[in-house]
């Protein structure tokens, strides 16, 4: 009965830390992924705009204030990841021919590189629109992703770039959702044509249908003109309304399951969903997709193709290097090694060396004591050990001179003194032959 009991308990134990765990991975899961988007090199005043710009597209789950400097490299940013709990890293970087953006996940990869074709700033986007619209709390949730036309089925780096694309942005919950935070979307459109990739942000806002513009100004309490109306009905109807002073037509229009920010878009109310951008704007052309940080085994290219056994002879090279690196580690280990066990020998040796002068010396006094029958001077056995040594009252005695006119002069070691008098007994002597030849 006991042996079952205790078989019965550690069945209950393994099953309780197995649901931990459990727990522990679905609330590792649940974290949303958090990012750094920094630049590498000299990139100009204009792509430095274009990462804060991304920096803002991906808030609130990312470093805004990020600082780095030119001397930090990418180890620097691997190792404050993992208390971070950062994901992923977004470079921009600049050759002579194009500007590049690479998307790497933390700690071993893959990494997606793309070059950028254009670009527009935020700025320069909300300039160029005739009625901007941007909600004052709509960075304080995380965008929704929306891709477009990529063919997952049939190019397998495609399907590939889509996973890794959806993993970059939080994960949606559809039965925990709430309508009301998703105020920001991200789109990217893949133009088969041009094999390029078309990336947009926009704001959402839901906007009452069904209503012509005279009543949706009264639903958002802007109080219009109507001195010149003799009943309110005529303001409403409007004379002549028409299709087009509606607000959408029938295929904008989606029934509301929850409240939405925004007056008459209420509980299964109607109500036209509005997309505008508010920038950046990026057209993206796919380049390569390597399966480490930055370097690693390139599994696909868009410019080099390669055969399997140019591929095999990759991969041995990269094996070759990599036990030529730990083979290295381990001597070098080894080597730190050997010099803290030498070292630790030289120490033992000294202490057992200082141990036994310092026994001598009580022998010697123990000696002069049985002896002579007195105590011997305290300076009589202190450097016996270490040779011929001069007390430092001594040696600064030597050191100084007499005072002159009340100040206490250094005189110097006897060497100096000795070649300062050269010096000068042979200054005299070549003035006294000069005056002899005068």
């Amino acid at each position: 009965m006991g042996r079952i009991r205790k078989k019965k308990r550690k069945q209950t134990r393994r099953l309780r830390a197995s649901q931990k765990t459990r727990a522990a991975q679905e609330l590792e899961d649940l974290k949303p992924p958090r990012s750094f988007v920094i630049h590498r090199g000299i990139v100009g005043k204009d792509i430095q705009q274009l990462v804060l710009d991304m920096r803002k597209v991906l808030e609130p789950n990312t470093a805004s204030h990020l600082k780095v400097r030119q001397k930090n490299v990418l180890k620097d940013f691997v190792h404050v990841a993992g208390p971070l709990g950062v994901t992923h890293v977004v470079i921009f970087t600049k050759s002579e021919t194009s500007i590049n953006m690479k998307i790497s996940r933390f700690p071993r990869g893959p990494t997606v590189t793309f070059r950028v074709l254009s670009y527009a700033l935020m700025s320069d986007v909300l300039s160029s629109l005739k009625k901007p619209r941007t909600a004052p709390n709509q960075y304080k949730k995380p965008p929704m992703l929306i891709m477009n036309d990529f063919p997952t089925e049939t190019t397998k780096h495609m399907k590939l770039l889509a996973t890794f694309m959806q993993n970059t942005f939080p994960t949606i919950n559809v039965q925990h959702v709430k309508l009301s935070e998703i105020q920001r979307c991200v789109l990217m459109h893949y133009e088969e044509e041009t094999g390029t990739i078309e990336y947009r942000h926009y704001n959402i806002r839901a906007v009452p249908v069904g209503i012509s513009r005279q009543v949706g100004k009264l639903i958002k309490s802007r109080v219009p003109n109507l001195s010149r109306y003799e009943d309110i009905s005529e303001y409403v109807l409007g004379g002549n309304a028409s299709e087009s002073e509606f607000e959408d037509a029938e295929d904008a229009r989606v029934p509301l399951p929850q409240a939405m920010p925004g007056r008459g878009n209420a509980t299964l109310q109607q109500s036209a969903i509005r997309l505008t951008e508010i920038g950046p704007r990026l057209c993206l052309q796919l380049v390569k997709i390597e399966s480490g940080l930055c370097d690693g085994e390139v599994l696909f290219h868009q410019f080099v193709t390669k055969t399997k056994e140019e591929v095999k002879a990759l991969r041995e090279k990269k094996a070759s290097l990599k036990r030529l690196k730990n083979q290295r580690r381990k001597q070098q280990e080894a080597n730190v090694r050997k010099k803290a066990a030498v070292k630790e020998a030289h120490r033992k040796r000294s202490r057992t060396s200082q141990k036994e002068s310092d026994s001598d010396e009580d022998d010697d006094a123990e000696y002069f004591r049985k002896e002579v029958g007195e105590e011997p001077d305290s300076d009589l056995f202190q450097f016996k050990s270490g040779g011929r040594k001069r007390h430092r009252s001594t040696l600064d005695s030597k050191m100084k001179r007499p005072k002159e006119d009340g100040v206490m002069k250094s005189r110097g070691p006897p060497k100096v003194i000795a070649k300062k008098r050269r010096v000068k007994m042979g200054q005299f002597f070549r003035a006294s032959s000069k005056n002899q030849k005068i």
